[in-house]
């Protein structure tokens, strides 16, 4: 199986991927965009150091120069790239794989993402033969940067009000949240539960996966032992961050989308805000309400920041805890740290607790995303399509969108494994439990 991915480039260290991988890459990437300069940063991998330096030595030898930010999450290259104006950067990252992962996220210039659509299959080409080509007759020159400070004034321009003086939990699970944050958080009068701030790419803690719920466990604990107002736990490159409320109850990172997409209303009335096709209907239901445009999107981060480039749209979210910022004219970004700064905005503003907020939004019935494995997800799909032929709304976005007026369900076909991934809601739980099992039962026969 390739590395090359939907969305970036991953594998087994030593298995699928090695330094010779990198070289290649490293030359590709700059081939391509035809890049004077590349931005590049890592995580804590044990494997990322020996990864990284062979990354470089393929981006010297193609005759660009390389701007290093070291240990960096993904956001803060993607803020790097856009404010250094170089034409595109790499995080090696692995993101919430386990720690035998690593892998590359690449962006061009203005961090606009290179996926398998938008130039990453190309890259692939040009790595397979580029590592036997002559180095350039020009190598390039590399130079550390430092992005920390300039990417702390980058997050606290979200804000809309001073930050209130609140106690927090930060899990940011050994993954890179951490370098980002701590220049932040001191300039914020709050007190903070700190856990597994260190950079460690072995995870000794718990996987740095905040969907699952059994690795919220840690920070919701701080939260009901510190009483804190709220918690926040970042995913490895801190692209994305899962909340919990103060009573230690996680929210759901589509309502979380909703509260959000307030701050960033008030500033732009009428503002177009994406949300993706997993979302609650009390998403979309809403940003309305807060006088916005809600436009439902596709799955996956180069899908929704191309949305937003082309609608205009001034702030998105997905199911999946990416959060989507219109930083400036240039920059459309995910960034979990930029997600806590606009979470502490709306709760400067409202005055209210996390929990209050949330309510009103948490009057649907959604089952959560279910995977089943089948034989073949395309005639599924086809037949199940069939049998719903006469509900009100038929969508093939992503996969398949049915709606009825007191449910839906969306059926998406994983890009990597015969999976079908489900999410339905219902207006009660009776009525989600009933169409859930029934849909299942339909998969799981055809398995």
């Amino acid at each position: 199986m390739s590395i090359f991915k939907a969305y970036d480039i991953r594998g087994i260290v030593g298995e699928e991927l090695g330094p010779e991988d990198a070289y290649a890459i490293g030359r590709a990437t700059v081939r391509y965009l035809a890049a004077p300069a590349l931005l590049v940063g890592r995580d804590a991998r044990p494997s990322s150091p020996d990864l990284l330096e062979a990354l470089v030595r393929g981006i010297l030898d193609e005759g660009a120069d390389v701007l290093d930010a070291g240990l960096a999450s993904t956001p803060m290259v993607y803020f790097g790239v856009d404010s250094t104006r170089v034409a595109g950067g790499v995080s090696l990252t692995a993101s919430h794989n386990p720690a035998r992962y690593n892998g590359f996220k690449l962006c061009r210039e203005h961090a606009i993402p290179i996926g398998a659509a938008t130039g990453l299959r190309e890259i692939e080409a040009i790595a397979r033969t580029a590592s036997g080509d002559s180095p350039a007759v020009r190598r390039g020159t590399r130079r550390s940067v430092d992005l920390a400070e300039g990417y702390a004034d980058h997050l606290l321009r979200i804000a809309t009000a001073p930050c209130p003086k609140l106690r927090v939990a930060i899990d940011c699970g050994n993954g890179m949240a951490s370098v980002g944050l701590e220049p932040l958080l001191a300039r914020l009068p709050l007190t903070v539960e700190r856990l597994y701030f260190e950079p460690d790419g072995s995870f000794p803690n718990h996987e740095a996966d905040p969907l699952k719920e059994e690795n919220l466990r840690d920070v919701a604990d701080a939260v009901k032992r510190t009483h804190a107002d709220l918690g926040v736990a970042f995913d490895g490159d801190a692209d994305r961050a899962v909340f919990v409320d103060e009573t230690g109850r996680p929210v759901s990172s589509d309502l979380m989308t909703a509260l959000l997409a307030a701050p960033r209303l008030r500033r732009h009335p009428g503002g177009r805000v994406l949300y993706d096709l997993r979302s609650s209907r009390a998403t979309r239901e809403a940003i309305e309400a807060a006088g916005g445009v809600a436009e439902m999107c596709r799955v996956g981060h180069s899908f929704v920041k191309a949305a937003m480039r082309e609608s205009g749209a001034i702030f998105g979210g997905e199911l999946s805890g990416h959060f989507y910022f219109r930083f400036s004219d240039t920059l459309v970004a995910d960034d979990g740290c930029a997600a806590f700064v606009a979470l502490l905005d709306v709760l400067a503003v409202e005055k209210r607790p996390l929990s209050e907020l949330v309510a009103p939004l948490r009057r649907y019935h959604a089952t959560g995303e279910v995977n089943r494995r089948v034989k073949d997800v395309d005639a599924l799909l086809r037949a199940i399509e069939a049998e719903h032929a006469s509900a009100p709304a038929i969508s093939h976005m992503d996969g398949l969108r049915v709606e009825y007026s007191e449910w839906w369900f969306s059926l998406r076909p994983s890009n990597t494994e015969p999976v079908l991934r489900l999410n339905l809601e219902a207006t009660t739980h009776e009525r989600m439990v009933r169409e859930r099992d029934r849909l299942l039962a339909r998969i799981e026969a055809a398995a």
